[in-house]
């Protein structure tokens, strides 16, 4: 479900991505002076009907077309010579009464900057009235290519020519979706799970008994990790956390190993050698890293034994099980066993579907079929991009940065096509989910007419609204998808799903 919101933005449509002022500025840094002019292009009501500059547009490459503005002095030099006359009576200069300084020591002193600034101003409101006009459906922004700025010469005015190259969109069409091959893969929940949980939650809630030595794979152990590498060195701001872990959580292999360690014994391990499949997620989560993802899983760490400690089994009674659900008004194990399958069942449900969506996910990214402007694209991504890459780092991300690009392009399509958009009341709604999620079961009171205000506040947070947006529009197309297969049902176990999950990581 993160697909969406972490495909890169390149825009969709040229007025959007090109009417800004680093088209230009990419190159004009080391011609100008620096921080003097800030570009902006011109209102739309400003534009002149009788221009003389022309914008020719000529094909280089697979959806790479080169666009040249073409100006004459006429275009200009008017404006130029109306700013020399603006500076005149504004400018304040020892000796010299304001608006009385000579023509000529601002022309002097200012003209050069001024000139090259209304040359370049020009160049790009032609830019953006062409491609405001003729619309290309372009990838970012142009990319400025090489030309000769040191020929601007206020005191020789005349015609000039500078160059852009675009990436074009490519056309395509999407996967169909309902003709493709896909398993929905469930998990029944059974009654050793539910046990399973309940003696986790008794374990969790019960006393906690020191001893000596590990002997039994119920004991725990609060350890303190600190990250490392293999040979016990540590990692520089790297994780270190106190934590409790059952023994029966780690594979058993390093079960083995665990077996009459003391407190203030101390080894070195790598998670994903000693844990496995949910086990190995719950490690992680503790940790703070990604589940279900390799790398971190990879990572060592330096394990400091603090306290043994054997854990005394919480009795199951009315007071237990209205901490487990408040609320409720469970009186028997019966009810809790009914109550804790119901949600159990929705969490395996929900990670069906997420594993249905990961098939969706790769059916429309591999079998929708796209070409792109590369060398145009690795261009942008070395000198336009969110920081500036040399060839070797440009040529190296690319794949992936292809692959978010092609992403945004089909989920840009199915949102567009089938209007899943997202409404205010809907934004509304998911933050009060959010909220209500955060105070859990506390006790918020009869009066709840602070939330509306609370959520108004929320409202403001742009960040906070772009991520809840991009969250429900991405699920809003993953319902398109799914609602569009014809999944074969499938019947799995928990640890197959979870393998599944682990075998398709991005």
């Amino acid at each position: 479900m993160a697909k969406l919101a972490d495909a890169l933005d390149l825009g969709s449509s040229a007025a959007r991505h090109v009417g800004s002022t680093p088209i230009i500025r990419t190159y004009l840094t080391s011609f100008r002076s620096i921080g003097r002019i800030f570009f902006t292009f011109p209102p739309k009501a400003e534009q002149k009907n009788n221009k003389m500059a022309t914008v020719e547009r000529v094909n280089t490459g697979l959806l790479n077309d080169k666009l040249t503005v073409k100006l004459n002095k006429e275009d200009y030099l008017p404006s130029f010579e109306k700013k020399l006359k603006e500076y005149s009576k504004t400018a304040n200069i020892p000796g010299f009464r304001k608006g009385m300084v000579p023509a000529g020591m601002i022309k002097k002193m200012y003209g050069a900057g001024l000139f090259q600034d209304e040359v370049l101003r020009t160049i790009e409101k032609e830019l953006y009235t062409y491609l405001d006009k003729e619309k290309p459906e372009i990838f970012a922004q142009p990319l400025p290519l090489e030309n000769e700025l040191q020929k601007l010469d206020m005191n020789s005015p005349g015609d000039f020519d500078f160059s852009f190259e675009i990436g074009l969109k490519p056309a395509f069409t999407l996967s169909d979706v309902a003709k493709a091959s896909f398993t929905r893969n469930t998990v029944e929940v059974t009654d050793a799970m539910v046990t399973e949980e309940i003696n986790r939650m008794q374990l969790k809630a019960g006393k906690m008994q020191e001893k000596e030595t590990i002997d039994n794979e119920e004991d725990v152990i609060n350890v303190l990790l600190t990250e490392s590498d293999e040979n016990s060195i540590g990692v520089e701001g790297g994780i270190v956390k106190d934590i409790s872990v059952p023994v029966k959580l780690f594979n058993p292999k390093m079960q083995k190993q665990l077996m009459g360690k003391k407190p203030g014994d101390s080894f070195v391990f790598q998670l994903v050698s000693a844990f496995e499949g949910e086990n190995l997620n719950t490690i992680l989560k503790d940790l703070g890293l990604e589940n279900n993802d390799t790398a971190p899983a990879k990572k060592y760490f330096q394990q400091e034994i603090k306290t043994i400690g054997i854990v005394e089994k919480r009795e199951m009674n009315e007071e237990f099980f209205n901490e487990v659900y408040p609320g409720k008004d469970i009186k028997t194990e019966e009810d809790l066993r009914t109550a804790l399958k119901e949600e159990i069942q929705k969490y395996w449900d929900a990670q069906s579907r997420n594993q249905l969506h990961d098939q969706l996910y790769h059916n429309l990214l591999e079998q929708t079929k796209m070409e792109f402007p590369k060398e145009f694209l690795t261009r942008w991504l070395k000198t336009g991009g969110d920081k500036q890459r040399t060839q070797e780092e440009a040529e190296a991300e690319y794949p992936t940065f292809e692959n978010q690009l092609k992403w945004t392009l089909i989920s840009d399509t199915i949102i567009k096509e089938n209007k899943l958009d997202v409404s205010e009341e809907e934004l509304r709604s998911s933050l009060k989910e959010e909220v209500s999620r955060y105070f859990g079961n506390m006790n918020m009171g009869e009066d709840m007419s602070w939330l509306e205000s609370y959520i108004d506040r929320m409202m403001k947070d742009e960040k906070q609204i772009d991520a809840t947006y991009r969250r429900l529009v991405t699920e809003k197309l993953f319902g398109w998808a799914e609602a569009q297969a014809k999944p074969t049902e499938k019947t799995v176990t928990s640890e197959e799903l979870i393998a599944m999950q682990h075998n398709h990581q991005h």
